[in-house]
């Protein structure tokens, strides 16, 4: 062979080298099988050379909110925000009341930012600083210290949201707890009051609080004349330990001077004495109607304007007028009346006032208002009357 051929083979020899070794570096870069669509991913574990290729382990499935059969924490009551410290670094969840001895020491604490307190109205006013309040930055800190049996009651604290100005009351972040201050000499909590004047009224519920200082003494309600024990039957009168009695449905008969007796470990006291006065209270304000006899009347001619009340039998109803001859002294004729009547079925009581107007002039032109009052509220009605000149031949024919 000529040196020629030789080097044209030569050439081709080592394009051939070239294009095998290229071939091979692609293999050593790509994997021999692609990943499909339908092919899981897979991972390297191990380091070097002695690394695999695993297919990883699958999540585990998370349920969907939506499909939970476990109850919403919307639907649960809110936390209560208030607990009673009983020792140092020690706290427990205040129940709906608790029972201490009179000179023991009360500590309560409150969480939140912005706490208000309430508790007994005669603490507020205590000269022997036995109530102290101190507010720190999560909570707030109540402390009652040579408790009395007059500090029974109530005491409860809610958090401001106070995120944004103004503050703003969360009527979910409230707490609350009825504490008990027993004291064997004092069995009801003390009041400045001998007698207590209380209305029976007959539109609401009556409440004689005649509160003990144990929840373990026994509590009757009595009568004073004549003496008796007055039944309490749970429906017309009910008892609550922590508030006294209160009388559902007022009656006559209830009226009178009552009082409660506490017994307890062969101890037995009388609470103030409550006179009960007997009042007939109507359910709503009244609702007046006015009418004229006319809407215009002539000088010289009498008209009358009526107002009405359709109301509550044995509810006394008062009127006041107000018409346009007041401003020169015009003198009111004023007649009212009550009347039993039925309507749609029920026995209801009229009560009316009519307001005279003789000889009419000028001045009596105008509105006539009627404001009709009973011991739940007021209202008021209105009707214009015009005052029309007189006919030409002198006097109304």
């Amino acid at each position: 062979m000529t040196p020629r051929v030789l080097a044209v083979l030569g050439c081709l020899l080592f394009l051939l080298l070239w294009a095998e070794g290229r071939e091979k570096a692609r293999r050593l870069q790509t994997p021999e099988k692609k990943a499909t669509r339908e092919s899981k991913p897979w991972v390297a574990q191990g380091m070097g050379r002695k690394a695999k290729l695993v297919s990883p382990k699958p999540l585990p499935k998370v349920k969907s909110p939506m499909n939970s059969t476990a109850a919403p924490s919307a639907g649960k009551p809110p936390a209560s925000i208030l607990s009673q410290v009983v020792a140092r670094g020690q706290f427990q969840k205040v129940p709906e009341s608790l029972a201490l001895r009179a000179g023991d020491a009360l500590e309560l604490r409150c969480r939140g930012r912005a706490v208000r307190w309430r508790y007994p109205a005669h603490l507020q006013d205590d000269e022997e600083g036995r109530l102290r309040v101190k507010h720190y930055a999560k909570f707030s800190q109540l402390l009652v210290v040579n408790a009395t049996a007059a500090d029974t009651g109530e005491y409860s604290c809610w958090s401001l949201q106070c995120q944004d100005s103004p503050c703003q009351e969360g009527e979910d972040r409230t707490g609350k707890t009825f504490v008990f201050f027993a004291d064997p000499q004092e069995l009801f909590v003390p009041t400045e009051d001998y007698y207590e004047v209380v209305q029976l009224r007959t539109n609401r519920p009556t409440l004689l609080p005649c509160q003990v200082t144990s929840p373990l003494a026994r509590v009757t309600l009595h009568r004073e004349f004549p003496p008796e024990e007055v039944p309490v039957d749970g429906r017309d009168i009910s008892y609550d330990v922590r508030r006294g009695f209160t009388i559902h449905r007022s009656r006559p008969s209830y009226a009178g001077s009552l009082f409660c007796m506490a017994s307890l470990g062969g101890v037995r006291q009388i609470s103030t004495k409550y006179m009960l006065v007997y009042i007939n209270y109507p359910s709503s304000a009244p609702k007046p109607t006015v009418r004229a006899s006319g809407t215009s009347a002539r000088v010289g001619e009498n008209f009358n304007v009526t107002c009405t009340v359709l109301g509550e039998p044995e509810v006394a109803v008062d009127f006041t007028w107000e018409y346009p001859g007041q401003k020169v002294g015009r003198p009111p004729y004023v007649r009212e009346r009550t009347d039993l009547v039925r309507r749609g079925g029920q026995v209801r009581q009229e009560a009316e006032s009519t307001l005279y107007v003789d000889e009419a002039r000028d001045v009596d032109a105008g509105l006539y208002t009627c404001r009709a009052e009973n011991l739940e509220g007021s209202a008021s009605a209105a009707t214009c009357v015009r005052v029309l000149p007189a006919p030409r031949g002198g006097q109304p024919g």
